[in-house]
């Protein structure tokens, strides 16, 4: 039987493309490694994430628990918390499931999430 392997990578629609890159960039800790007029390719380890210039990318919320969740380390979660406070990112959602987790929106507001842990903490806690 053939099977998926793994994530490949995630494309965002984006309003502004310069913002949206300095916010995964310099607030997230992305590494940016390629930027043209219409997108961006930002890299986290063996994860990827496409920026695609859309000028109807959504201005508002969207309605379901649908998000994309970072990796952490536990030593980390606190000042990166702050860290996006103060670049004044909305929060979503309160953290009810296991493991630390703080919820928020990019500047188009796709639904993000810093999250302590991995498969193997949340299973064991369940």
């Amino acid at each position: 039987m053939k099977k998926v392997t793994g994530v490949n990578h995630i494309t965002l629609a984006v309003k502004d493309l310069n913002k949206s890159v300095l916010f995964y960039r310099d607030v997230l800790g992305l590494e940016l490694r390629k930027k043209w007029s219409g997108g961006a390719y930002l890299e986290a380890g063996s994860f990827w994430i496409c920026l695609s210039h859309d000028a109807v990318a959504r201005d508002t919320l969207h309605p379901d628990y649908t998000h994309i969740a970072f990796s952490v380390e536990e030593n980390d979660f606190l000042p990166f918390c702050q860290q996006l406070k103060e670049f004044g990112v909305e929060i979503w959602k309160e953290n009810k499931s296991e493991g630390a987790s703080f919820y928020f929106l990019d500047p188009d507001h796709h639904k993000m999430e810093l999250h302590v842990g991995d498969l193997q903490s949340r299973l064991k806690a369940m």
